[in-house]
C-alpha cells in the first residue's frame, strides 16, 4: 500500500475544492452568457444584480452569525469545565499544538456518535460534541474526532463553504427569476432568441442539480482535508481511524434535529442519507491508514 504524507493530501484536497469552485464560476457564467442573449441586455443585469444582492444578504447574515445559528438549532448547551474535563484538556492540548485560539465549547444531546464546528473564523469559533461522542469514544479517538473539527477552523472551511453557498444560491436565484420572467415576454421573438431562450429554460432547470452535486463534491474534498489536518495535529491516525470504524458500526437512527443545511458542518453525516455531503467512511479510513 502506496502511503501518503498528510501535507500532500492537504494539499491536494484544497487544489481540488478551487477547481470545483472555477466550475461554478463558469457554469454562472455560462448561464448569464446565454440569458443575455435571450432577453435584452437590460433585462440580463436587472436579474444578475437581484440574484447577486438577495444572495450576499442572506448568506452575510447566515455567517456572521453561523456559529450562533448552528448552536440554537441544534439546542446544544455551554459545556462547564467541571463536568467535561476530559473534552476541555483535550482541546486545549490540541489548540496548544496547532497555534489556534480556544473555541467555545458545547454538548449536544444526541446518541449518534458526532460534533461539529462552526464559526466565521478561529476568533470566533465553536466546536460542539454529542453526548454519544462523549460516552463511547475512548481519549484517543475523541482526541482524533476534536482535532478534526478544530482543523476545520484552521482551513477556514466555514468561510470556503460560505463562498460556495453565495454562487450556488446566486445560481438558483438566478434559475427562478429567469424562469419567471418567461411569463411576460411578449411572442414576437425571433428564431435566434428562441433558441437561446430554450437553452436558458434547460440550464435553468440543470443548472441548480449540477451545482448542488458540485457542492457535495467540494464538502467532500473538505472532510478529507481536515482528517489530514487532525493527524497533523495528533501525529496519530489510528484515534479517528477507531472512531470512525465505531461511527460505522453503530446504528443509530437519523437525527431529527439536524437540518439539511447543518448536516455539512457535522464529523459524520447525521442524516444518515444518500445524497451524502461526506466521503463514504471506508474511503475516509483508506486514506487515514496510508498516512
Amino acid at each position: 500500500m502506496q502511503r501518503i504524507d498528510f501535507r500532500d493530501q492537504i494539499s491536494k484536497n484544497k487544489r481540488n475544492s478551487f477547481l470545483l469552485i472555477i466550475i461554478i464560476f463558469a457554469i454562472f457564467v455560462l448561464f448569464g452568457y446565454v440569458i443575455s442573449f435571450a432577453f435584452d441586455p437590460g433585462w440580463f443585469f436587472v436579474i444578475m444584480i437581484i440574484s447577486i444582492i438577495f444572495s450576499l444578504s442572506y448568506i452575510l447574515i447566515s455567517y456572521y452569525k453561523s456559529d450562533k445559528i448552528a448552536i440554537m438549532s441544534v439546542r446544544a448547551k455551554r459545556a462547564s469545565r467541571e463536568k467535561y474535563k476530559q473534552y476541555y484538556d483535550l482541546v486545549e492540548g490540541l489548540t496548544i499544538a496547532s497555534g489556534l485560539p480556544m473555541p467555545k465549547l458545547y454538548v449536544m444531546n444526541s446518541s449518534q456518535i458526532n460534533a461539529f464546528a462552526s464559526g466565521r473564523n478561529p476568533e470566533n469559533a465553536v466546536v460542539c460534541v454529542t453526548t454519544g461522542a462523549l460516552e463511547k469514544l475512548e481519549k484517543r479517538e475523541l482526541e482524533g474526532v476534536l482535532a478534526h473539527e478544530l482543523g476545520h477552523i484552521r482551513n477556514y472551511d466555514i468561510r470556503y463553504m460560505t463562498l460556495v453557498t453565495v454562487m450556488v444560491g446566486m445560481i438558483a436565484i438566478v434559475s427562478e427569476i429567469f424562469l419567471r420572467s418567461l411569463w411576460f415576454r411578449s411572442g414576437d421573438n425571433d428564431n435566434r432568441n428562441g433558441i437561446f431562450i430554450l437553452i436558458g429554460i434547460a440550464m435553468a432547470i440543470l443548472a441548480p442539480i449540477a451545482v448542488y452535486f458540485v457542492q457535495m463534491a467540494i464538502s467532500r474534498k473538505r472532510e478529507y482535508s481536515a482528517d489530514a489536518t487532525a493527524v497533523k495535529f495528533t501525529r496519530y491516525p489510528n484515534g479517528l481511524i477507531k472512531a470512525l470504524k465505531k461511527i460505522k458500526d453503530e446504528h443509530s437512527p437519523p437525527e431529527k434535529k439536524v437540518s439539511k443545511a447543518l448536516a455539512p458542518l457535522f464529523f459524520s453525516n447525521p442524516l444518515k442519507n444518500l445524497a451524502s455531503t461526506h466521503p463514504p467512511i471506508e474511503k475516509r479510513i483508506e486514506a487515514l491508514e496510508r498516512m
